[in-house]
């Protein structure tokens, strides 16, 4: 999977974490939590 660029940008950021869980791609950030972002969402079956 492609990380996002926003996403990466938030590497450089104090407090932020990004981690890969169960096939997608979280950003953590204890220090500021408006930074929190996912991608990578699965599709819902019907």
């Amino acid at each position: 999977m492609k990380v996002l660029s926003s996403l990466k940008s938030a590497k450089s950021r104090p407090g932020c974490q990004v981690v890969k869980r169960r096939g997608r791609i979280f950003v953590i950030c204890k220090t500021n939590p408006r930074f929190k972002a996912v991608q990578g969402k699965s599709k819902k079956r019907a």
